[in-house]
């Protein structure tokens, strides 16, 4: 006996298949988790930034303390923190003015004054058991064609080198660790590449090749590749595709 359906004249649609829509859900699914995925966060580094005081702020030094060779009066600054990159590189904390720090420092013929702020960072920028001393300023008293790295040590041994020349720790901080790539989550930088890019605290005065000898990661802190919006649009878009694939059958059947 004809069914129902036939002797009303109404041509059935063929039911939906279970296992294409199952997947259409799942892709949806997958697209969506990626959209609302955050990028990762990048490494960062450990280590001593070398800065020069400019009128009244702070800039990166544009050579290492080895070559750098500052006149008197000259102010500079060396900052350990976790950064990002130079960009995002914590500066010093204080303004420290030349005739402050070196007021009890007369001038001598023949030699030079330098005002150093040096500026341990903070507990979140410290190696794990270390706790960083308060930042300190002094005024060393050096020949006339002293570097910044013999100002510095001139007032804040012991210095610290590792075997690429990289300075590590100034008046013996920190105790351990050279220049050592930590989480995002670590540090004032919050988040991740190299300290190399502009003054880098090395012995050799090579500007950028602190971050060569930390790790040879991207300066921006970022990769090469797509980023995850791009995945997920195109996997948003198959999805979309797959659907109008399935909808197009069923009006066929």
């Amino acid at each position: 006996m004809p069914d129902a359906g036939r002797r009303a004249g109404v041509r059935r649609r063929p039911a939906a298949r279970p296992g294409v829509r199952g997947a259409a859900l799942l892709l949806l699914a997958a697209a969506v988790t990626a959209l609302g995925a955050g990028p990762a966060r990048a490494e960062g580094y450990r280590y001593w930034s070398f800065w020069q005081r400019d009128g009244g702020s702070w800039s990166y030094a544009t050579e290492g303390p080895a070559t750098a060779r500052p006149a008197d009066g000259d102010v500079e600054g060396f900052r350990f923190s976790v950064s990002v990159n130079t960009q995002d590189g914590a500066k010093p904390r204080g303004t420290a003015d030349f005739g402050t720090v070196c007021a009890g420092t007369p001038a001598e013929d023949g030699r030079k004054r330098v005002a150093l702020l040096l500026d341990f960072g903070t507990a979140e920028d410290a190696p794990d058991g270390e706790r960083p001393p308060e930042p300190r300023t002094e005024c060393a008293s050096v020949p006339e064609d002293a570097t910044s790295g013999e100002a510095l040590a001139a007032v804040a041994k012991p210095l610290r080198y590792n075997t690429s020349a990289l300075l590590c720790a100034i008046a013996g901080y920190p105790e351990r660790g050279c220049g050592e790539q930590v989480s995002g989550d670590a540090g004032a930088g919050a988040g991740g590449a190299d300290p190399s890019g502009g003054s880098g605290s090395d012995r050799s005065g090579d500007a950028g090749a602190a971050g060569d000898r930390a790790g040879d990661a991207p300066a921006d802190g970022s990769g090469d590749g797509p980023s995850t919006g791009l995945y997920a649009g195109a996997a948003v878009v198959a999805v979309l595709a797959a659907g109008a694939a399935w909808q197009a059958r069923r009006r066929r059947g």
